[in-house]
């Protein structure tokens, strides 16, 4: 039976808690799918429940709920040479940029008037813009502070790993559940490459030196977290002759001393960003390059691919950033919480993510049992809540999964820049977005321009709009099956 369509654009938009739980009853949910909770088989139980509404720790999260980051901690222990933290760069979109930097009691102030506006926020997270655990003080003021007001908001950080051993306790003590550590080597000679100094124990340290002390540091910090069962996600910086081929021990050492996800990201080199990598002419790794990596670690520590590389002031779902909505002075003096639509968007999300498990589970046992031996690549428009309910020239981003023997798999997003715009559509925007599709079979989007679908045909990709707000995995599956022959799924929207 079709699932009904619940919008969660239209839930985010909506004030009042009586109306989203009538949406939400309204909707209800399809009788064979209550009771399911989308936890994967192979995640405990206890761990699912840390993760479940966790979007950078969950990928099937990641379509329901958004992450704030805050920017109180700007002091910095590691120069590493893909990294300036510049500031007012409200259009760069990677990590250590902020437009601007905050006390623990501008920071509560504005995690409140988010929370009140973002009914999908689930995580606060501190990524800097320096280090969460070398500026300690104000990560763990900042922390306390919102505890007491939000307590049900989970926790994060971001670090380095040099200072992270000794706070480790502390994060333990505060309920933090979750911490990301980047490592981009185990080996000192690599990291000398890649970190020109550390600061550390009251001393600059340089070169091999610098490296071991930090790879040793990353290391115990690691072992640390996973002894108290705090989750652990490692960054690596994919940089191409560099550390590209060494990052396949990187993911056996951190799978060993229990990482919980590995995130490999691409090395972002643009030359306007200032960087050393930038001034040298050290190229990042192109969108096939990062998938190719990807695939030889599959099997050693299980891979996050939904990465956005999020800058340290970042608001709202993975892919979109609403942080210039609410500059502090766009934010009331006082700010009241008020937990009605965080609350009421959490009950609606419960009964959209249980038809959505059920249909997903539906469409990858079909496309296993093809057995075609033939997979494909599909790149999706889409605004969230899982669904292809982006139209084509709207999308700034698209993203990709795979169909294969193994069933249907998310593999990454293609950042691309928006094609039409009031109403018309450039060709060279569209060159561009055509140049990013790189090895993408077939595009799927709510709905495709006939100009657009030409070109993109005469590059050999194939734009569909026929299964718009269906489920992603619904909708590829019959692809797959008017691909190969087989029996298609009835569409689930």
């Amino acid at each position: 039976m079709s699932a009904p369509i619940i919008s969660l654009e239209g839930l985010t938009s909506t004030t009042s808690f009586d109306q989203l739980l009538a949406t939400a009853k309204s909707g209800g949910c399809a009788s064979s799918t209550c009771g399911l909770s989308g936890k994967p088989d192979d995640i405990d139980g206890a761990v699912w429940e840390k993760i479940k509404d966790h979007p950078c720790f969950s990928e099937e999260a990641h379509h329901y709920f958004a992450r704030m980051h805050v920017a109180v901690a700007p002091a910095c222990n590691v120069q590493c040479n893909y990294c300036n933290r510049k500031y007012d760069c409200a259009n760069e979109s990677r990590p250590g940029v902020v437009s601007e930097k905050l006390t623990p009691d501008q920071a509560l102030r504005k995690v409140i008037a988010v929370a009140n506006e973002v009914p999908q926020l689930s995580v606060l997270g501190i990524a800097g813009p320096g280090d969460a655990c070398y500026d300690w003080k104000k990560t763990k003021a900042t922390f306390e502070r919102v505890a007491r007001e939000i307590p049900d908001i989970k926790l994060c950080i971001s670090t380095n790993g040099l200072a992270l051993p000794d706070h480790v306790a502390e994060l333990a003590d505060m309920n933090v559940d979750h911490v990301t550590i980047t490592i981009n080597m185990v080996a000192p000679e690599v990291g000398a490459k890649i970190y020109p100094w550390i600061f550390y124990d009251h001393r600059r340290y340089v070169g091999i030196e610098a490296a071991r002390i930090l790879h040793e540091r990353q290391m115990l910090g690691l072992e640390m977290l996973t002894a108290r069962g705090i989750l652990t996600k490692i960054n690596s910086v994919m940089i191409p002759g560099v550390n590209d081929e060494h990052l396949i021990e990187v993911n056996k050492w951190v799978k060993e001393r229990g990482a919980f996800l590995h995130n490999v990201m691409p090395l972002i080199s643009d030359p306007a960003h200032g960087t050393h990598f930038g001034r040298t002419g050290q190229r990042g790794p192109n969108a096939m390059e990062m998938k190719t990596l990807q695939d030889r670690l599959e099997g050693g520590a299980k891979l996050m691919r939904h990465c956005r590389q999020c800058r340290a002031d970042a608001v709202g779902l993975l892919g979109e950033d609403r942080g210039q909505e609410f500059t502090l002075d766009s934010i009331p003096g006082e700010v009241t919480y008020d937990p009605s639509r965080r609350e009421a968007y959490q009950e609606v999300v419960a009964h959209e993510r249980r038809d959505h498990v059920a249909a997903t589970s539906e469409a990858i046992g079909m496309v296993k049992a093809a057995g075609s031996g033939k997979s494909l690549l599909v790149a999706v428009a889409t605004r969230g809540g899982g669904r292809v309910n982006e139209h084509f020239g709207h999308a700034k981003e698209l993203q990709v999964y795979e169909a294969s023997p193994r069933g249907i798999s998310f593999v990454g997003h293609r950042k691309v820049e928006q094609y039409c715009l009031g109403g018309r559509g450039e060709n060279a925007t569209l060159d561009g977005v055509i140049a990013a599709l790189e090895g993408i079979d077939i595009v799927l989007c709510a709905k495709i321009g006939n100009c657009p679908e030409g070109q993109l045909a005469e590059a050999g990709i194939r734009a569909i709009d026929a299964y718009g707000h269906d489920y992603i995995e619904t909708a590829i599956s019959a692809l797959y099956a008017a691909e190969f022959g087989v029996q298609p799924l009835a569409a689930t929207a």
